[in-house]
């Protein structure tokens, strides 16, 4: 299966927008040591901005894979709708009835 598509797209945007923060945290936390001395401190520092690089290229990257397939998503519900508009106004009437059994029940 591909992994693009084993995750919902709503759990693909959580995972872009936390991982945004934890790049920013690591980023202000390589700032906050800056100062810090030591020949093991500099080492450390530089693998860990090498890798926050890294990072924000692949998100940027899953971040403009995940654009792309919700507008070719979106592409394709208004070619439906379009080539089927009686069809989606079934489907979109069955939906409200459910909605409104589901919601009236309560």
């Amino acid at each position: 299966m591909n992994a693009n598509t084993d995750l919902p797209a709503v759990s693909k945007e959580k995972l872009v927008t936390d991982l945004k923060v934890v790049v920013a945290d690591a980023e202000e936390l390589l700032r906050a040591t800056a100062s810090s001395a030591g020949e093991k401190v500099s080492e450390l520092r530089e693998k860990i901005q090498d890798r926050l690089r890294d990072a924000k290229i692949r998100l940027a990257d899953a971040e403009a894979a995940l654009v792309d397939k919700t507008k070719a998503a979106a592409r394709a519900t208004d070619d439906f709708v379009h080539e089927n508009p009686w069809k989606a106004v079934g489907i979109a009437a069955g939906v409200g009835l459910l909605l409104g059994v589901i919601i009236g029940r309560r």
